[in-house]
């Protein structure tokens, strides 16, 4: 994430325009150098990565989905030499790994990583970094069955089961729908274009989301999405509603910080920043992440602690913990139980 000043935490209870979400980055390994770069069409991505290259086949099956693709693609390279020239401990060059790749780039303005050409082994250590982050999304494309298991239980990684190399299901997800207004869609039951439906029985589909991954399949003559979770079983648009929340908040009042003379350390002052957080709550609630009560009104809440209430530490420091809030997630339908009589 960017620098800032404030700190946002979102702690998910169960059960009970602002900055969208919806860059990719494409993860290549290329020997000899190691960049990050931003662009805005396929045809500025192949003046850099040929067609028939991994990076370039995982950008395509981005654009491929049309209106709902990103404005931009982003695309990260690992495997040449670390530029401070550091060894590996026997005298040759260390390797910039897909590690290193992750915590440099991390702060960069995406939040879908998509690994083009990635070993087991570094999808692996992509999926860990990413949990310990707990924040933005790995997604991968998992062609082995047996592979799936793998990741079962992280919240952070989305894995699409796809036995077809030569389709990228993984791009074409976040492509599809990681651009759509966050809250407004559920990641389930969603078209992507140029991937097969694969022919899966209702048990193995079960097992497979019970794993913690996804498939393509046809439901009454429609080529959609199995389910819309991440390998921990939670839904994939709950999380991008943390986020959203979590990068919003810390956005408005970072602005409030910058576009005033100074925000008083007091309750006048406490109050605007709990106005900066009331309008992204708002929004939030406008977009669909926030539910609404039995009156259609947002069900949100939001505590601001008065001076006396803070500690002469903070007050010192000039730092204030005295803002919380909470609200109740929207969610969405993913299944219907429908009883029906007939009379005679």
């Amino acid at each position: 994430m960017p620098l800032s000043d404030v700190t946002v935490k979102i702690d998910l209870v169960k059960p009970s325009n602002l900055k969208g979400l919806g860059t990719p980055l494409i993860l290549a390994k290329v020997a000899g150098h190691n960049t990050y770069k931003e662009y805005g069409s396929i045809e500025a991505v192949k003046a850099d990565y040929p067609e028939g290259t991994p990076a370039y086949k995982k950008a395509a099956a981005i654009y491929a989905q049309g209106d709902n693709a990103p404005s931009k693609v982003a695309i990260g390279t690992y495997g040449g030499n670390p530029e401070n020239g550091e060894s590996d401990g026997a005298g040759a060059a260390a390797t910039f790994t897909i590690r290193n790749a992750f915590d440099e780039y991390f702060d960069n303005d995406w939040h879908f990583l998509i690994l083009a050409d990635a070993t087991a082994d570094e999808k692996l250590e992509a999926a860990k970094a990413m949990e310990e982050k707990s924040y933005k999304f790995l997604v991968l494309q998992v062609t082995d069955r047996e592979e799936v298991t793998s990741y079962t239980g992280k919240d952070r990684t989305i894995v699409f089961y796809h036995p077809i190399t030569s389709e990228h299901p993984d791009a074409g997800l976040v492509g599809a729908v990681g651009s759509l207004t966050v809250g407004s869609v559920t990641w389930k039951f969603k078209n992507i274009v140029g991937v097969t439906p694969q022919d899966l029985k209702a048990d193995e589909l079960q097992k497979l989301h019970k794993e913690g991954a996804i498939a393509y399949v046809t439901k009454a003559g429609h080529s959609e999405t199995s389910e819309g979770i991440t390998a921990s079983g939670e839904y994939i648009d709950v999380l991008h509603g943390k986020d959203w929340v979590k990068l919003n908040i810390e956005t408005s009042i970072q602005s409030a910080f910058s576009n005033n003379g100074k925000i008083p350390f007091s309750n006048a002052g406490f109050s605007l920043l709990g106005v900066q957080v009331t309008n992204v709550l708002q929004k939030a609630f406008s977009n669909g992440i926030v539910a609404s009560d039995k009156d259609g009104l947002p069900v949100y809440t939001i505590s601001t602690k008065k001076r006396s209430e803070v500690s002469d530490e903070n007050r010192k420091n000039r730092v204030y913990d005295g803002l919380s809030f909470t609200f109740e997630l929207a969610g969405a339908v993913h299944s219907a139980s429908i009883t029906g009589e007939i009379s005679i």
